[in-house]
């Protein structure tokens, strides 16, 4: 759906721009046409300045979502989804991020959650990304405690697995 909807600004890179910066930080368009993250607006020139554009291209583009039939329900439904992530080091959480060969196969989730939960580690969120949405996506498992190293080996051990990362 990524690259669908990416070619329809094919002959701008700034309007792909702003698409993209909509769909990475879950910022929705309203009736209006104005950028909000859930009631929030957020400032044209403030989107325009964190993707190096012009606010003009800003308006345009959000025009454009609004008068297509298959992007307005789109970006007028999307929204953020708060993420431990970042907060893991300050929150004394630890972080694992899996790389996979291939991320559109079935069952990746459940196999390196379940190892984690059979090593009685609770798990405080997950983030799958989507493979339309991100050239390298990759599967982040936050957990209150730090992983045991017989998990570690279990997972890496996956025939799926391409990279572990631990933080």
């Amino acid at each position: 759906m990524f690259d669908e909807i990416m070619a329809k600004f094919a002959g701008s890179p700034g309007q792909q721009a702003v698409v993209r910066l909509l769909l990475e930080r879950g910022f929705s368009v309203n009736e209006s046409g104005r950028v909000v993250s859930g009631g929030i607006e957020i400032p044209n020139t403030q989107v325009a300045a964190e993707v190096g554009v012009d606010r003009r291209v800003v308006d345009s583009t959000t025009d454009a979502l609004l008068a297509d039939d298959e992007l307005r329900p789109i970006f007028h439904n999307i929204s953020a989804v708060p993420s431990l992530r970042d907060l893991a080091p300050v929150l004394d959480l630890s972080v694992l991020t899996v790389e996979v060969a291939d991320a559109e196969a079935s069952g990746i989730v459940a196999a390196v959650t379940g190892a984690i939960a059979d090593h009685g580690v609770s798990i405080r969120q997950t983030i799958s990304e989507d493979p339309e949405f991100t050239d390298v996506p990759t599967l982040s498992v936050i957990t209150d405690d730090p992983l045991p190293g017989a998990v570690l080996t279990e997972i890496r051990e996956m025939a799926f697995v391409r990279r572990l990362e631990l933080e």
